[in-house]
């Protein structure tokens, strides 16, 4: 069962890199980037499991900053007119610090809304039922770009008692659905640029090639100019005609379809045993066997009783049985022409996917396997 998986996923892999894709899917425009932005703010509201003010003394000093904001004196207080004032001492447990984080889409502008992640910072133990309070939202060059605030939604539980605890999720984590309003719109614009540039994602000289001649080919019948060149493997040019608008332009590019070349690569993830083989795969014919050694060591200990009357003692006498036991293997040829007769191949020595990553590691330490193997 395990090999016929294997080998349905792999012919999948193979055919889908086969298909062809839209341009739009593989190559990102240029400048049209999202940006991170964080804040720092209090969520209040929780049914006492917030932070610990005495372990987080940075959330006590927040929520003396905020109430000082609003007109609230809670640093001191003075018991009378002789005596120096004393600090007051805050032991609320339904406020925590948290970190706010979102990631801003490009050409958002002011008025609009975004979705914003809520992560604590202290000891809190559930941001469940938590409200945050207004929070700036700055980006690296220091400007704020949004203010977050609402109600926090959280997936995960943690509930328990003394002797038990049963959680489920990570409680401690939450967003906010459309809670930040953005304030700020982000400098830059496609009228604003002379060339719109196309990025690949996944940088190769052949697809770079492919998507420069589809748009070539595309512009050729349409616009009768050819608009496209190549900087590099990762970069594309585009020159976009005068009498049409950018927005409409990059969505007649972005429905062009080419076929994405992908290098020969062999992936490996040794903890889930997971094997993915590129469709360029080849290996040079090579015998490969592959047989487990299995020990069994069995303990079995024998109580020793002594004879009557003779004074002796009840012991345990030790007694290990020791097996081994080599299963059979068989030698198989491999030759990859292509990826079904590798499949096909590694099936006949019938491995599971640790053995299967054995081979390949030790082909590839051989020389015979002619792609990168990638071990995660």
């Amino acid at each position: 069962m395990t090999r016929v998986l294997l080998a349905l996923v792999l012919l999948v892999s193979a055919a889908s890199a086969q298909a062809a894709v839209r341009i739009k899917d593989i190559a990102d425009i240029k400048g049209l980037r999202e940006n991170q932005i964080v804040g720092y703010g209090l969520v209040i509201g929780l049914n006492g499991t917030g932070d610990t003010l005495r372990n987080a003394p940075f959330t006590e000093q927040s929520l003396q900053s905020m109430l000082e904001n609003m007109g609230i004196n809670v640093r001191n207080e003075t018991t009378s007119t002789n005596n120096p004032p004393r600090p007051t001492t805050l032991r609320t447990r339904n406020v925590a610090a948290v970190m706010v984080t979102a990631d801003l889409p490009p050409s958002i502008g002011p008025g609009e809304r975004m979705d914003v992640t809520v992560s604590s910072l202290g000891d809190a133990t559930s941001l469940l039922g938590g409200t945050l309070v207004m929070t700036s939202l700055r980006a690296a060059d220091g400007a704020v770009y949004a203010v977050a605030q609402g109600a926090v939604t959280v997936a995960g539980y943690s509930v328990g008692g003394q002797a038990q605890n049963v959680s489920q999720g990570t409680p401690t984590a939450g967003r906010i659905p459309n809670g930040a309003l953005v304030e700020r719109e982000v400098q830059g614009s496609l009228h604003e640029m002379e060339f719109l540039v196309l990025e690949l994602k996944n940088p190769d000289f052949v697809t770079a090639t492919r998507i420069l001649d589809a748009i070539n080919r595309y512009a050729g019948g349409r616009y009768r100019a050819q608009i496209a060149f190549e900087r590099d493997y990762r970069t594309i040019v585009l020159s976009k005609p005068r009498h049409i608008g950018p927005v409409r332009f990059l969505a007649e590019v972005g429905e062009l379809t080419v076929e994405p070349d992908t290098p020969a690569r062999v992936v490996i993830n040794e903890r889930t045993g997971t094997v993915v083989i590129g469709r360029d795969v080849r290996i040079s014919t090579v015998a490969v066997t592959h047989g487990n050694l299995t020990v069994r060591v069995t303990e079995m200990p024998v109580v020793s009783q002594p004879a009557p009357f003779s004074r002796g003692q009840t012991v345990v006498v030790p007694q290990t049985v020791v097996e081994a036991n080599e299963a059979g293997s068989q030698v198989a040829i491999l030759s990859g022409v292509d990826l079904q007769r590798l499949v096909r191949g590694l099936n006949q020595i019938g491995l599971k996917p640790s053995g299967i990553i054995a081979i390949l590691q030790a082909i590839k330490t051989a020389g015979a396997l002619q792609a990168d193997v990638i071990v995660q």
